[in-house]
């Protein structure tokens, strides 16, 4: 009987070892632990302006007298000699060519980032100037001559590499890129949006083509040395700037 007894015992004790290791193989408890996060970027060094959106901009400049002037395409050809940096955003529209700026793009701009920004926590401002070089039109139906036509309208020219509108604040990139895409896209001619890094990688990207570039016959160096007389084909635009402006439109390929 006690030899019985101690047998039965055994065979529960071992069932109920054997039921438990099931319930643990079934239910994987996670341990506690510490999970680590990306560290939020630090925007103490960013100060908010007074005046957070994008001021309204005069449609015809307040001229005493307005003059004609003539076309002067170099207005918009080459690259551009000033507003190439960022001052004191972290995201802008930049352009990538050359082109004409209507007072109708400048309210487009101002109208879509001043309602879609929120003013508590970013900034916009302007980096080109309001429209200040007249384009001239004669009525419809006139003879040709008669001297140059009356001024329809003004326009602020713009070059390859010009900041157009400077964006900043305790914001990161994703919350403005949607807004600064859909202004770049209805633009007159081609845009990209760009942070500081991004603008200078890309700055960057250009000179190591220059400094690593392993083809010994370069345009500028065809062109300095005037092979096969190529200076009577090529203008002193062409020259001056390497190939790497066609017109209006930049050659970010050409070294």
């Amino acid at each position: 009987m006690l030899k019985a007894a101690r047998s039965a015992c055994a065979g529960l004790l071992s069932r109920s070892a054997g039921c438990s290791a099931v319930l643990q193989h079934h239910l994987n408890v996670p341990s506690a632990g510490l999970k680590t996060y990306e560290l939020p970027p630090d925007y103490s060094d960013v100060v908010l302006p007074d005046k957070p959106k994008l001021k309204f901009l005069n449609k015809v400049p307040n001229l005493k007298k307005a003059k004609k002037e003539m076309k002067r395409l170099c207005d918009i050809q080459g690259p551009t000699k000033g507003a190439s940096t960022f001052t004191t955003g972290q995201y802008a529209v930049v352009a990538m060519g050359g082109g004409y700026l209507q007072w109708g793009h400048m309210e487009m701009m101002r109208l879509t980032i001043n309602r879609r920004l929120d003013p508590r926590t970013a900034f916009a401002r302007w980096r080109i100037n309001a429209p200040y070089k007249p384009i001239t039109r004669k009525g419809l139906g006139q003879r040709m001559g008669g001297g140059k036509g009356a001024i329809d309208y003004y326009v602020t020219p713009v070059k390859s590499g010009r900041l157009i509108v400077e964006v900043g604040g305790h914001i990161e990139l994703a919350e403005v890129e949607s807004v600064l895409k859909e202004v770049a896209k209805k633009l007159p001619f081609p845009a990209k949006v760009m942070s500081r890094e991004s603008l200078a990688a890309m700055q960057q990207e250009q000179a190591e083509k220059e400094a690593n570039n392993q083809n010994p016959w370069t345009f500028q160096r065809i062109a300095r040395s005037n092979m096969l007389g190529i200076r009577k084909a090529i203008s002193p635009f062409d020259l001056h700037n390497h190939g790497r402006y066609t017109g209006k439109f930049f050659n970010s390929n050409r070294v």
